[in-house]
């Protein structure tokens, strides 16, 4: 993604990555630890920091989402409420992402 340096098993330039590619699976998680988007949570699994830790509620107003499609960076806050598509550009988002939510927000 243009501007954003997102590591892992990234496919394409919507931040599909080799876990997750369908056409809804494009986003990237900034994670809390490291700082640095990824795909998914395999992908920072799988090459991240080795030290995973969850966005805290109190910090949910920080940019920590990044829309596939068009770049737009979401706080948590508007990722958790946009109902499945980016507010920017109206792309739909994975709404089974909601089920690994746990994995990377506090809960």
């Amino acid at each position: 993604m243009k501007g954003h340096l997102i590591k892992g098993a990234v496919l394409d330039v919507e931040t599909r990555c080799a876990h997750y590619h369908s056409e809804i699976d494009r986003i990237a998680i900034k994670f809390y630890c490291c700082q640095t988007y990824f795909p998914c949570y395999e992908c920072h699994e799988d090459s991240g920091c080795g030290t995973p830790s969850v966005w805290p509620k109190e910090k949910f107003n920080e940019h920590a989402i990044l829309c596939g499609a068009c770049g737009n960076e979401l706080t948590v806050s508007e990722y958790l409420n946009c109902k499945s598509a980016c507010p920017k550009c109206a792309a739909a988002f994975n709404p089974g992402c909601n089920l690994h939510r746990h994995l990377y927000f506090q809960t």
